[in-house]
């Protein structure tokens, strides 16, 4: 039985582990030919073809920007003022680097509105006494900016539910080209253009966006963003000696951009990145770390039996070869009927030892039939179809039992119920055809199996539907592979 590891516990042993990594690596090629594992784990490489979640991205949305940090502004101009209101639109390609951190290079256009009146509107008769202008500024800006998933960088380590509210932060610099247009008494003109790709248009800009995931394909984002324009004249007052830009002393002009907008998740997988639970990984590695540090035990008196417990403390000194035992040594009987589940032809329902575990064929034999067929307990992380390394000596009693009788079998795959019908289906025909596969490897004959995936439909715990009413464990029991006889 395997003891449960703390967080810290991981953070002590996790630098030795990875010391001997690369001895544990070739350990694991000699001794476990057979062994799989996630591609996430240090046990195997990481390519993009072992990812269990997509990490590319593409954002649309419109919103309001107000001109505020200058010397003619968009809300409150004046005492007979008005308050204005441009547009602005924005579109991105997103790439995630971690769970917290990624990068998006973005295209935003739009134009802001600032002054005493807008100007489709006629100039006051004295505009110019009253110093009263009127004032607009079409900008284009191509940036590239940082993006900071802070509620996965501050998730708490006891939290491993699933999330639908996401905060992020944004930083970046760009290249931003704009024409300025003035109105006064005299009419309205362009007082200032700037061409992008050139030092004085640099700007940049900072902000928090607040996401809501609608589905695992489709986000829902407010955003707050403050741009730094770095150029006096950007407000449309001409240039830094002109009446108007002598009314404030403000080296830059700046504005708010407030959007509304959608991201939409790319990838053949189920999860993005930025929804990824960040532990999920180090749960599997401490799974991992478990599995190298039962390998590497040395027991003082030996181990008579082969089972992986210790004389010491093993209360079952003659356990049959291909048992599995509880933490104490003693073989495995789950239904408690006298016959060890090694032997047992119906693992979960208590027979006679006089037939091999199973009742008699009196004994209800249409209710008994159906339930003694199935060997359960062969689970998957989520989103995975890779066999672990805890579930091979299962897998190894399975080779035995089913080569040791004279039926054939359906190996059938299921998930829980997260994401949809479709590919649930799908994922749980592959995780049905990896067992299938294994078992073939491992000696049984492929005319003795065939595979069945019936996606979320087959559930152990049915009031695990949706998954967000039942603890993780249940989920992780829905995700599972079991066999039955034809």
């Amino acid at each position: 039985m395997k003891s449960k590891l703390s967080i810290l516990s991981l953070a002590i042993a996790l630098p030795t582990c990875l010391f001997a990594q690369d001895s544990l690596q070739v350990m694991n090629n000699t001794q476990y030919p057979n062994t799989f594992s996630s591609g996430s784990a240090d046990v195997q490489p990481f390519t993009n073809s072992s990812k269990r979640f997509n990490d590319w991205s593409i954002s649309f949305g419109a919103g309001v920007p107000l001109m505020q940090s200058a010397d003619l502004v968009s809300i409150k101009s004046g005492k007979n003022g008005k308050d204005l209101f441009g547009y602005s639109a924005y579109v991105s390609v997103d790439k995630a680097i971690t769970h917290a951190f990624g990068l998006k290079l973005q295209y935003d256009r739009g134009e802001t509105r600032q002054g005493y009146f807008n100007t489709k509107d006629a100039a006051p008769a004295n505009a110019a006494a009253n110093m009263q202008y009127g004032a607009r500024t079409q900008y284009d800006a191509i940036s590239i900016l940082g993006d900071i998933n802070f509620s996965n960088l501050l998730r708490r380590v006891d939290n491993k539910s699933p999330f639908r509210w996401a905060l992020h932060g944004y930083a970046g610099i760009g290249t931003l080209a704009y024409r300025a247009y003035l109105k006064d008494e005299t009419g309205q003109r362009m007082t200032k253009e700037v061409k992008p790709f050139k030092f004085g248009s640099l700007f940049g800009q900072a902000g928090a966006g607040l996401k809501y995931k609608i589905s695992n394909r489709l986000d829902l984002e407010g955003r707050v963003m403050y741009v730094v324009t770095t150029d006096d004249t950007f407000d449309g007052g001409g240039n830094q000696y002109s009446a108007i830009n002598r009314k404030n002393n403000k080296s830059s002009d700046n504005f708010i951009n407030t959007t509304l907008g959608l991201t939409v998740n790319l990838g053949k997988h189920e999860s993005h990145l930025m929804w990824h639970d960040p532990l999920q990984e180090a749960y599997y590695k401490i799974n991992v770390l478990e599995s190298k540090i039962t390998d590497l035990v040395v027991c003082k008196n030996g181990d008579a039996d082969n089972d992986g417990v210790c004389d010491d403390w093993d209360r079952q000194l003659d356990t049959p070869a291909g048992a599995r035992v509880d933490g104490s040594g003693v073989a495995l009987d789950v239904d408690l009927d006298g016959v060890i589940d090694l032997y047992d032809k119906c693992v979960t329902v208590p027979g006679s030892v006089e037939n091999n575990g199973c009742p008699d064929q009196t004994q209800g034999q249409g209710a008994v039939a159906e339930t003694e067929t199935k060997l359960e307990g062969i689970e998957f992380d989520l989103n995975s179809d890779r066999i672990l390394p805890s579930n091979t000596p299962i897998l190894n009693n399975a080779v035995s039992y089913i080569n040791s009788s004279d039926g054939s079998y359906t190996v059938v795959g299921a998930t829980d119920t997260r994401g949809t019908e479709a590919y649930n289906q799908r994922l749980s025909e592959k995780r049905a055809n990896n067992v299938k596969n294994y078992l073939i490897q491992n000696g049984v004959q492929s005319g003795k199996l065939d595979a069945q995936g019936n996606g979320k439909k087959d559930l152990k715990y049915p009031e695990c539907d949706p998954a967000s009413k039942c603890p993780e464990w249940k989920n992780r029991a829905n995700r599972r592979v079991y066999f039955k006889a034809k």
